[in-house]
Protein backbone atom coordinates (compact mmCIF):
# COMPACT_ATOMS: atom_id res chain seq x y z
CA UNK A 1 0.00 0.00 0.00
CA UNK A 2 1.32 3.43 -0.93
CA UNK A 3 1.86 5.87 1.96
CA UNK A 4 0.91 9.53 1.74
CA UNK A 5 1.05 12.99 3.20
CA UNK A 6 -2.18 14.27 4.74
CA UNK A 7 -3.58 17.09 6.85
CA UNK A 8 -6.34 16.69 9.44
CA UNK A 9 -8.27 19.71 10.73
CA UNK A 10 -10.67 19.57 13.67
CA UNK A 11 -13.81 21.32 12.38
CA UNK A 12 -16.10 20.67 15.36
CA UNK A 13 -15.24 19.82 18.96
CA UNK A 14 -16.43 20.53 22.50
CA UNK A 15 -13.64 23.10 22.79
CA UNK A 16 -12.78 25.80 20.26
CA UNK A 17 -10.00 28.20 19.38
CA UNK A 18 -10.44 31.94 18.85
CA UNK A 19 -13.25 33.04 16.48
CA UNK A 20 -14.50 29.45 16.25
CA UNK A 21 -17.62 27.78 17.68
CA UNK A 22 -17.68 24.86 20.09
CA UNK A 23 -20.45 22.31 20.53
CA UNK A 24 -20.79 18.82 21.92
CA UNK A 25 -19.82 16.88 18.81
CA UNK A 26 -17.02 16.07 16.42
CA UNK A 27 -16.09 16.67 12.79
CA UNK A 28 -12.74 16.25 11.07
CA UNK A 29 -11.59 17.44 7.64
CA UNK A 30 -9.02 15.05 6.12
CA UNK A 31 -7.17 16.22 3.05
CA UNK A 32 -4.61 14.44 0.90
CA UNK A 33 -3.20 15.30 -2.52
CA UNK A 34 -6.21 13.79 -4.27
CA UNK A 35 -8.99 13.19 -1.71
CA UNK A 36 -11.00 15.32 0.73
CA UNK A 37 -12.91 13.44 3.42
CA UNK A 38 -15.38 14.96 5.86
CA UNK A 39 -15.40 12.66 8.88
CA UNK A 40 -18.63 13.27 10.84
CA UNK A 41 -20.51 16.59 10.96
CA UNK A 42 -21.04 17.45 14.64
CA UNK A 43 -24.55 18.55 15.61
CA UNK A 44 -24.62 20.77 12.55
CA UNK A 45 -24.80 24.22 14.12
CA UNK A 46 -21.06 24.88 14.36
CA UNK A 47 -19.90 23.19 11.16
CA UNK A 48 -20.67 25.78 8.42
CA UNK A 49 -19.22 28.77 10.27
CA UNK A 50 -16.13 26.94 11.46
CA UNK A 51 -15.42 25.65 7.97
CA UNK A 52 -15.68 29.16 6.54
CA UNK A 53 -13.46 30.63 9.26
CA UNK A 54 -10.84 27.93 8.63
CA UNK A 55 -10.91 28.36 4.86
CA UNK A 56 -12.39 24.91 4.20
CA UNK A 57 -14.96 24.62 1.40
CA UNK A 58 -17.34 21.81 2.37
CA UNK A 59 -18.70 21.73 -1.19
CA UNK A 60 -15.33 20.35 -2.31
CA UNK A 61 -15.55 17.22 -0.15
CA UNK A 62 -15.29 13.98 -2.09
CA UNK A 63 -16.44 11.69 0.71
CA UNK A 64 -18.57 11.99 3.84
CA UNK A 65 -17.88 9.23 6.35
CA UNK A 66 -20.09 8.79 9.41
CA UNK A 67 -18.46 7.03 12.35
CA UNK A 68 -21.81 6.09 13.93
CA UNK A 69 -25.41 7.23 14.12
CA UNK A 70 -25.50 9.58 17.12
CA UNK A 71 -26.88 13.12 16.72
CA UNK A 72 -23.63 14.81 17.75
CA UNK A 73 -21.85 13.28 14.75
CA UNK A 74 -24.60 13.40 12.12
CA UNK A 75 -26.49 16.65 12.70
CA UNK A 76 -24.86 18.46 9.78
CA UNK A 77 -25.50 15.78 7.17
CA UNK A 78 -28.44 17.55 5.49
CA UNK A 79 -26.48 20.80 5.15
CA UNK A 80 -23.45 19.05 3.66
CA UNK A 81 -25.43 16.95 1.19
CA UNK A 82 -27.40 20.00 0.05
CA UNK A 83 -24.23 21.81 -0.98
CA UNK A 84 -21.88 19.00 -2.05
CA UNK A 85 -23.71 17.58 -5.06
CA UNK A 86 -21.20 14.85 -5.96
CA UNK A 87 -20.33 13.75 -2.44
CA UNK A 88 -20.29 10.01 -1.73
CA UNK A 89 -21.39 8.79 1.70
CA UNK A 90 -19.92 5.85 3.64
CA UNK A 91 -21.57 4.56 6.80
CA UNK A 92 -22.82 1.40 8.46
CA UNK A 93 -26.50 0.49 7.88
CA UNK A 94 -27.13 0.79 11.63
CA UNK A 95 -26.64 4.56 11.66
CA UNK A 96 -30.34 5.22 11.03
CA UNK A 97 -31.85 3.14 13.84
CA UNK A 98 -33.59 4.67 16.89
CA UNK A 99 -31.35 4.89 19.97
CA UNK A 100 -31.42 6.34 23.45
CA UNK A 101 -29.35 7.13 26.48
CA UNK A 102 -31.03 6.63 29.85
CA UNK A 103 -29.82 8.48 32.91
CA UNK A 104 -31.65 8.62 36.24
CA UNK A 105 -34.47 6.67 34.63
CA UNK A 106 -35.04 9.31 31.96
CA UNK A 107 -34.62 8.31 28.30
CA UNK A 108 -33.18 10.79 25.80
CA UNK A 109 -33.24 10.23 22.06
CA UNK A 110 -29.70 10.44 20.67
CA UNK A 111 -30.34 9.08 17.18
CA UNK A 112 -29.46 10.74 13.90
CA UNK A 113 -31.77 13.74 13.30
CA UNK A 114 -34.66 13.06 10.94
CA UNK A 115 -33.48 15.73 8.48
CA UNK A 116 -30.17 13.91 8.19
CA UNK A 117 -31.91 10.57 7.66
CA UNK A 118 -34.13 12.10 4.97
CA UNK A 119 -31.10 13.60 3.22
CA UNK A 120 -29.39 10.21 3.13
CA UNK A 121 -32.59 8.57 1.90
CA UNK A 122 -32.71 10.99 -1.05
CA UNK A 123 -29.20 10.10 -2.22
CA UNK A 124 -28.85 8.22 -5.52
CA UNK A 125 -27.93 4.61 -4.82
CA UNK A 126 -24.51 4.98 -6.46
CA UNK A 127 -23.50 7.69 -3.97
CA UNK A 128 -24.45 5.77 -0.81
CA UNK A 129 -22.13 3.03 0.39
CA UNK A 130 -23.38 0.88 3.27
CA UNK A 131 -20.19 -0.26 4.98
CA UNK A 132 -20.21 -3.74 6.48
CA UNK A 133 -16.51 -4.58 6.20
CA UNK A 134 -13.08 -3.02 5.90
CA UNK A 135 -12.53 -1.19 2.61
CA UNK A 136 -10.47 1.54 0.96
CA UNK A 137 -11.89 5.02 0.37
CA UNK A 138 -8.92 6.01 -1.76
CA UNK A 139 -5.26 5.15 -2.15
CA UNK A 140 -3.91 5.21 1.39
CA UNK A 141 -7.20 5.91 3.22
CA UNK A 142 -9.25 3.01 4.57
CA UNK A 143 -12.18 2.36 6.88
CA UNK A 144 -12.63 -0.47 9.33
CA UNK A 145 -16.26 -1.41 8.99
CA UNK A 146 -17.67 -2.99 12.19
CA UNK A 147 -15.00 -3.49 14.83
CA UNK A 148 -14.69 -6.78 16.78
CA UNK A 149 -15.05 -6.39 20.54
CA UNK A 150 -12.16 -8.52 21.77
CA UNK A 151 -11.02 -6.88 25.01
CA UNK A 152 -12.63 -7.71 28.34
CA UNK A 153 -12.18 -4.22 29.85
CA UNK A 154 -13.72 -2.01 27.14
CA UNK A 155 -17.41 -1.17 26.69
CA UNK A 156 -19.50 1.38 24.78
CA UNK A 157 -18.87 4.01 27.43
CA UNK A 158 -22.39 4.86 28.50
CA UNK A 159 -26.00 3.81 29.23
CA UNK A 160 -26.97 3.29 25.59
CA UNK A 161 -30.15 1.50 24.51
CA UNK A 162 -32.20 0.73 21.40
CA UNK A 163 -35.51 1.43 23.17
CA UNK A 164 -36.71 4.12 25.61
CA UNK A 165 -37.59 1.48 28.21
CA UNK A 166 -33.97 0.34 28.46
CA UNK A 167 -34.75 -3.30 27.71
CA UNK A 168 -32.35 -3.66 24.76
CA UNK A 169 -28.79 -2.53 25.19
CA UNK A 170 -27.20 -0.76 22.24
CA UNK A 171 -23.81 -2.29 21.35
CA UNK A 172 -23.34 0.55 18.84
CA UNK A 173 -22.36 -2.01 16.22
CA UNK A 174 -22.27 0.75 13.58
CA UNK A 175 -19.16 2.29 15.16
CA UNK A 176 -16.40 2.46 12.53
CA UNK A 177 -13.06 4.24 12.19
CA UNK A 178 -10.78 5.54 9.45
CA UNK A 179 -7.06 5.08 8.93
CA UNK A 180 -4.49 7.02 6.92
CA UNK A 181 -1.36 5.16 5.79
CA UNK A 182 1.61 7.51 6.08
CA UNK A 183 5.30 6.78 5.58
CA UNK A 184 5.71 6.51 9.37
CA UNK A 185 2.70 4.28 10.04
CA UNK A 186 -1.05 4.53 10.48
CA UNK A 187 -2.95 7.56 11.74
CA UNK A 188 -6.30 6.34 13.07
CA UNK A 189 -9.26 8.76 13.15
CA UNK A 190 -12.13 7.91 15.50
CA UNK A 191 -15.53 9.46 16.19
CA UNK A 192 -16.37 8.25 19.70
CA UNK A 193 -14.55 4.92 19.84
CA UNK A 194 -17.62 3.13 21.23
CA UNK A 195 -15.98 -0.14 20.19
CA UNK A 196 -13.10 0.67 22.55
CA UNK A 197 -9.84 2.38 21.68
CA UNK A 198 -7.73 -0.78 21.91
CA UNK A 199 -10.23 -2.82 19.89
CA UNK A 200 -10.39 -0.07 17.27
CA UNK A 201 -6.67 0.43 16.78
CA UNK A 202 -5.97 -3.31 16.90
CA UNK A 203 -8.50 -3.92 14.16
CA UNK A 204 -7.23 -1.02 12.04
CA UNK A 205 -3.77 -2.61 12.18
CA UNK A 206 -5.16 -5.97 11.13
CA UNK A 207 -7.42 -4.63 8.39
CA UNK A 208 -4.74 -2.38 6.89
CA UNK A 209 -1.90 -4.84 7.19
CA UNK A 210 0.24 -2.10 8.78
CA UNK A 211 1.57 -2.79 12.29
CA UNK A 212 3.07 0.61 13.08
CA UNK A 213 0.60 3.14 14.49
CA UNK A 214 1.86 6.69 14.31
CA UNK A 215 -1.07 8.54 15.86
CA UNK A 216 -4.71 8.67 16.94
CA UNK A 217 -7.10 11.58 16.47
CA UNK A 218 -10.67 11.99 17.72
CA UNK A 219 -13.12 11.19 20.51
CA UNK A 220 -11.96 8.32 22.74
CA UNK A 221 -15.05 8.07 25.01
CA UNK A 222 -13.09 7.48 28.18
CA UNK A 223 -14.98 10.02 30.30
CA UNK A 224 -16.68 7.22 32.27
CA UNK A 225 -13.81 4.72 32.06
CA UNK A 226 -12.78 2.77 35.15
CA UNK A 227 -9.25 3.02 36.51
CA UNK A 228 -8.61 -0.51 35.26
CA UNK A 229 -9.73 0.36 31.74
CA UNK A 230 -7.57 3.49 31.67
CA UNK A 231 -4.58 1.56 32.99
CA UNK A 232 -4.89 -1.28 30.48
CA UNK A 233 -5.56 1.13 27.61
CA UNK A 234 -2.43 3.12 28.38
CA UNK A 235 -0.36 -0.06 28.71
CA UNK A 236 -1.38 -1.04 25.18
CA UNK A 237 -0.75 2.46 23.82
CA UNK A 238 2.75 2.37 25.30
CA UNK A 239 3.37 -0.95 23.51
CA UNK A 240 2.51 0.69 20.19
CA UNK A 241 5.05 3.53 20.63
CA UNK A 242 2.79 6.23 19.17
CA UNK A 243 4.16 9.59 18.10
CA UNK A 244 1.01 11.47 19.06
CA UNK A 245 -2.55 11.23 20.36
CA UNK A 246 -5.01 14.08 19.85
CA UNK A 247 -7.95 13.36 22.19
CA UNK A 248 -11.12 15.32 21.44
CA UNK A 249 -14.86 15.49 22.16
CA UNK A 250 -15.90 12.71 24.57
CA UNK A 251 -12.50 11.66 25.93
CA UNK A 252 -12.99 13.39 29.29
CA UNK A 253 -10.65 15.69 31.21
CA UNK A 254 -9.71 13.09 33.81
CA UNK A 255 -8.82 10.56 31.12
CA UNK A 256 -6.74 13.10 29.21
CA UNK A 257 -4.88 14.01 32.40
CA UNK A 258 -4.19 10.34 33.16
CA UNK A 259 -2.99 9.66 29.62
CA UNK A 260 -0.67 12.66 29.69
CA UNK A 261 0.77 11.40 32.97
CA UNK A 262 1.30 7.85 31.69
CA UNK A 263 2.28 8.52 28.06
CA UNK A 264 3.83 11.97 28.26
CA UNK A 265 2.57 15.48 27.57
CA UNK A 266 4.56 15.59 24.34
CA UNK A 267 2.59 12.55 23.07
CA UNK A 268 -0.92 13.41 24.31
CA UNK A 269 -1.92 16.77 22.83
CA UNK A 270 -5.60 17.65 23.46
CA UNK A 271 -7.42 18.85 20.35
CA UNK A 272 -10.05 21.53 19.83
CA UNK A 273 -11.87 23.16 16.96
CA UNK A 274 -9.16 24.67 14.78
CA UNK A 275 -6.43 22.15 15.63
CA UNK A 276 -4.47 21.16 12.51
CA UNK A 277 -2.40 17.97 12.41
CA UNK A 278 0.01 17.85 9.50
CA UNK A 279 0.96 14.23 8.86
Amino acid sequence: MESMHAKVTVLVDNQAGARLSAEHGLSLWIETSDTRVLFDTGQGTALPGNAQELGIVLDEADILMLSHGHYDHTGGVAHVLKHAQQLEVYCHPGVIQPRYSIRNGRPKSIQMPRESMAAIDRLPAQRLHWTTGASMLSQGIGITGPIPRDTCYEDTGGPFFLDPEGLRGDPIADDIALWIHTADGLVVCVGCCHAGLVNTVSYARNASGVDKVRGIIGGLHLQNASKNRLRQTCMKLLEWHLDFIVPCHCTGKAAVSYMRQELGKEIVQPGHTGTVIDI
